[in-house]
């Protein structure tokens, strides 16, 4: 039997407020556990929440991006369950009436083609505390520091049939958040993460099956095996005449398998409940227009500006306009260098490759816009060809300094004087005059040959096109 697989994913984005959604104070990752808990946190009797109203701005920035409805009037309610990591024993969230409604993103899949991914709806919250379970082999400690931190979670349609697709729909999310400068995105500590829902049904039924709910997944290459393992694990117990559990799993990187929870609970088993101590937000139309002119250049916009102003194909556009500080790193190098096809060729090929090696991001990067710049100029204005640059480029990297400085120590400046390269092509004509028939009778593939011998004597500073234009004079002269 076919079985098609179908995925909805809920994102957790953990806001870059200066402070935490209900008490007003702030917290900085990374602390020591439990010394960014507040009174608030800890549920101490007498503490009342107050809404941090940037949470509030930053969730309709969000909902203006993807073209969502935003609520007028959205309620807080507590969601009442019991564990460790929760010490008021609810959390303060949204059901009926979240701040942002439907909207949709837009995803681009392997072949080319778009799809289009509704957004059910946004809703803000406070996060939980953190069950930490590495130091304590036969017990659980609780880290209560990220305990009301406030969250946006992005509940998709369940549109998405395939691994491939969650992680690109993540991926774009991931990039319009960082963007819109609501969140760091930083998966590795938890600023987004998701819970993905998978289920399979055979082709053609248009019921869904049961679904499993996979949670906390915190990086795109755990999202898409965590996914295919979980749908592989339904279709065997499917075929073996069996039914699938709705419950919670989680997914084991080590083993590459999904291990069950807990059963999956129902909006009734939260028994949800207006939050009696905060009212309803009330939000205008003059409040969403101010929020609207704050917007940035998103990134399906500043791909088009892209191969508008740089002529950039569409495929350069869109992957340097994937994240942010690739797009704006990309255009100071143009600025600098004033070349929009030689930057994007350095900035997405040697410098990506050099970043995704040493596992840095672009901020980190070893080479500034402005030295690699430095270096497409010297390639521009003929100092060195291209070929030299990549030896100039591996110097940059290990600190070794500026493209000229290098140039210079190394002696690597290219040869345009054509008496010299002249001098060099003339004696290899004269030792090799069985190829020079050879190339003379037509077999013009030993040119190559040609080309070689004078970047060998030259020690590769030979200009390129110097040694193409000089060797055909003189082979072809009788």
């Amino acid at each position: 039997m076919e079985w098609e697989t179908v995925i909805g994913l809920e994102v957790h984005v953990q806001l870059a407020t200066a402070s935490k959604l209900f008490s007003g104070s702030s917290t900085r990752f990374g602390a020591e556990p439990n010394t960014q808990a507040n009174l608030f946190d800890l549920a101490l009797p007498g503490t009342l929440p107050v809404l941090n109203g940037k949470a509030v701005e930053m969730a309709v920035k969000f909902g203006l991006a993807v073209g969502a409805e935003i609520g007028h009037k959205s309620v807080f309610d507590r969601k009442n369950y019991f564990y460790p990591d929760s010490p008021k024993g609810y959390q303060t969230s949204q059901l009926e009436f979240p701040t942002v409604g439907k909207g949709s993103l837009t995803i681009t899949l392997d072949d080319g083609t778009t799809k289009v991914i509704g957004i059910t709806r946004a809703h803000l919250e406070e996060d939980a505390g953190k069950s930490l379970h590495e130091e304590f082999p036969t017990e659980t400690g609780i880290d209560l520091n990220r305990a009301g931190t406030p969250l946006l979670e992005i509940v998709s349609e369940p549109e998405l049939r395939s691994a491939k697709e969650a992680v690109a729909y993540l991926k774009k999310m991931h990039s319009l958040i960082v963007y819109l400068g609501i969140s760091d995105g930083d998966m590795s500590q938890g600023s987004m993460r998701c819970d993905a829902n998978v289920s399979v049904r055979p082709k053609g039924e248009a019921k869904f099956g049961t679904r499993a709910e996979i949670k906390n997944i915190n990086s795109f290459r755990f999202v898409e095996k965590a996914i295919n393992v979980e749908v592989a694990r339904q279709i065997d117990i499917l075929e073996d005449g069996s039914k699938v559990k709705q419950e919670t799993r989680l997914y084991d990187a080590d083993k590459n398998e999904t291990r069950s929870m807990r059963s999956k609970e129902v909006a009734n088993d939260y028994r949800y409940f207006p939050e009696p101590d905060l009212l309803p937000i009330v939000i205008d139309d003059a409040f969403i227009s101010k929020i609207r002119a704050t917007l940035p250049e998103l990134p399906d916009v500043k791909a088009l500006r892209f191969q508008i102003q740089y002529e950039l194909s569409a495929y350069d556009a869109t992957v340097l306009t994937n994240e942010f500080h690739t797009a704006a790193f990309f255009e100071e190098v143009v600025a600098a260098c004033q070349d929009a096809k030689l930057s994007a060729n350095w900035v997405m090929g040697d410098l990506q490759a050099c970043l995704n090696k040493a596992e840095l991001s672009i901020q980190r990067s070893p080479v500034s816009s402005t030295a690699l710049a430095g270096m497409i100029s010297r390639i521009l204005d003929n100092t060195i060809s291209s070929k030299i640059a990549k030896t100039v480029f591996v110097a940059m990297v290990a600190g070794e300094g500026s493209a000229d400085s290098i140039i210079a120590a190394k002696g690597l400046k290219q040869i345009t004087d054509t008496g010299a390269i002249e001098l060099i092509v003339d004696a290899i004509i004269a030792t090799n005059t069985k190829q020079v028939e050879q190339y003379r009778a037509g077999e013009e593939k030993v040119f190559a040959f040609f080309v070689g011998l004078v970047m060998k004597e030259s020690r590769g500073k030979a200009n390129p096109n110097q040694i193409n234009l000089i060797l055909k004079s003189k082979l072809t002269a009788k």
